[in-house]
């Protein structure tokens, strides 16, 4: 194993090994740990660092690659598939090809989803939705999303993201772990890994789920998309809930106070203690922290998630769903809180975006729901100087078809999966703003200039936050696991960086 420390690297680099699911037998565990300048030694020490101390460290740029543009990230998950050409690809020359078959070598031998792969023709769907140039840049946005085109001057565009997968759960998991196959850990759980805490009261990666209006065809979530999976689980995503209590378990139970609780733990830690110091074992010390942060949290919770303090201009910046709880305006806000006391990573999915028919219908309510608390979470991180070094990520798992999936006619249609190429847009966090990035054909089809697979988007998070993303890796079941993979390189795209 290489000693991060001959690398002049303050952060590990490919440490802990984990060997299994989530710790050894406890034999080979006293034999692999018990020496102080053995493996035991070192991944407590890294385990130590990416506990309280990593966030100065962070702060003062030490440990990283190269200096940090980011230092937290809010990831707004549009679960479904949003239709970029119906919001963020601007084709007008569709028009004058309305119910026309798309071209088989615009299709090409692309795969399709079982409920397309056998209809008898492709029919071309034109949106029926208006753009309009905004700002500067002179960014297309469609007339559903006239919130966010308020911000074409701040975001950075990108039209040429794809994947591989046509199906929901593959591809979520996908967009949010790198790898369509489960058991790998989410974006959140690497960057919490990677970097620790900014915060001692507060979770690292916190997620929450949104109200969306369209209740047809709707995605299952699972705790896969923000999982730590061989990582320890520290560093797994924490979901906090919009109705009854906000994080669970973290409450005194009834019949115990809060000095009750304290001797508790107390009595738990020192139990512990002896553990560790007999062992050196990195778990022990982490289930500790564990414990710790969960008192620390019974206090730290209520204040966060009680919006009442909050000005009726700030409120009103989100819009009139912001007094929703659990709605996604309201989500967004409290993300601004979170984000404020330095969470590092903020996850908020917003279900509904699928649109096998009825687009025209379906869409407008999911925008309703979303485009003004977008323009008032980016609004307010840039007028409290958070945004400068805070990423905020805005998509879903692919866009949709260019043909028609079910009836046509003028004023409706419906789209199926499409992975191929597909819109998202990112601001903050050293992103260049004003920026268009990528082209894709006339068909909103294929991706013509400057391709952005998943592994590239996710080097590109890592780089904003400092981090070579070849450089941090965990070596598990014999290979050594990256975010970006082991298949493909994975490369920066400095387009959209200032």
């Amino acid at each position: 194993m290489t000693n991060p420390k001959s690398e002049g690297d303050p952060l590990r680099r490919r440490l802990p090994i984990l060997d299994g699911a989530k710790g050894a037998h406890p034999g080979r565990r006293r034999f692999l740990l018990g020496g102080g300048a053995g493996l035991g030694a070192l991944a407590f020490e890294s385990m130590l660092r990416r506990a309280g101390g990593s966030g100065a460290a962070q702060a003062q740029g030490a440990g990283l690659d190269f200096p940090a543009k980011a230092k937290r990230a809010i990831w707004l998950f549009m679960a479904g598939g949003p239709s970029h050409l119906d919001l963020l690809d601007y084709k007008p020359d569709l028009a004058s090809k309305f119910d026309t078959d798309l071209p088989e070598s615009v299709r090409g031998t692309q795969r399709l989803s079982t409920m397309t792969a056998g209809m008898g023709r492709y029919p071309v769907a034109p949106s029926v939705f208006k753009f309009k140039q905004y700002g500067q840049s002179g960014t297309w946005f469609s007339e559903l999303l006239p919130w966010t085109a308020r911000l074409a001057d701040d975001l950075a565009v990108i039209r040429t993201v794809n994947s591989e997968s046509v199906n929901h759960d593959p591809a979520m998991l996908a967009m949010l772990t790198g790898s369509q196959l489960t058991g790998k850990p989410s974006v959140g759980a690497w960057l919490s890994y990677g970097l620790g805490s900014l915060n001692q009261n507060l979770p690292t990666f916190v997620v929450m789920t949104s109200l969306f209006s369209q209740h047809v065809l709707v995605q299952a979530l699972s705790n896969r998309l923000w999982d730590s999976s061989f990582l320890p689980s520290v560093h797994a995503g924490v979901t906090v809930r919009s109705t009854g209590d906000p994080i669970l378990f973290v409450r005194d139970p009834a019949g115990m106070d809060t000095a009750t609780r304290r001797a508790m733990l107390d009595a738990t830690r020192d139990l512990n203690a002896i553990q560790s110091q007999r062992l050196h074992d990195p778990v022990t010390q982490a289930r500790i922290d564990e414990y710790e942060m969960a008192y620390r949290m019974q206090s730290a919770v209520p204040e966060l998630t009680d919006l009442s303090g909050e000005t009726a201009a700030t409120r009103a910046l989100y819009g009139d769903a912001v007094d929703t709880p659990g709605s996604f305006a309201s989500n967004c806000l409290l993300a601004r809180r979170m984000l404020e006391r330095d969470v590092r990573f903020v996850q908020i999915f917003h279900r509904g975006w699928d649109s096998h028919d009825s687009l025209p219908l379906r869409h407008p309510a999911q925008c309703l729901d979303v485009d003004q608390a977008c323009y008032g979470l980016v609004t307010d991180l840039k007028q409290r100087g958070l945004l400068e070094d805070t990423l905020v990520v805005w998509g879903g798992e692919f866009g949709r078809t260019v043909f028609s999936q079910g009836e046509l006619t003028a004023d409706t249609y419906g789209r199926d999966h499409h992975p191929r190429c597909f819109s998202m847009w990112v601001a903050g966090g050293g992103i260049k703003p004003g920026t268009v990035y990528g082209t894709t054909d006339d068909f909103g089809y294929n991706v013509v200039d400057g391709s952005v697979p998943l592994r590239d988007l996710h080097a590109t998070l890592l780089h904003q936050f400092g981090i070579d993303h070849d450089r941090l890796t965990v070596n598990y079941q014999g290979l050594n696991q990256k975010l970006v993979g082991v298949d493909h390189p994975a490369h920066v795209v400095t387009g959209i960086l200032a």
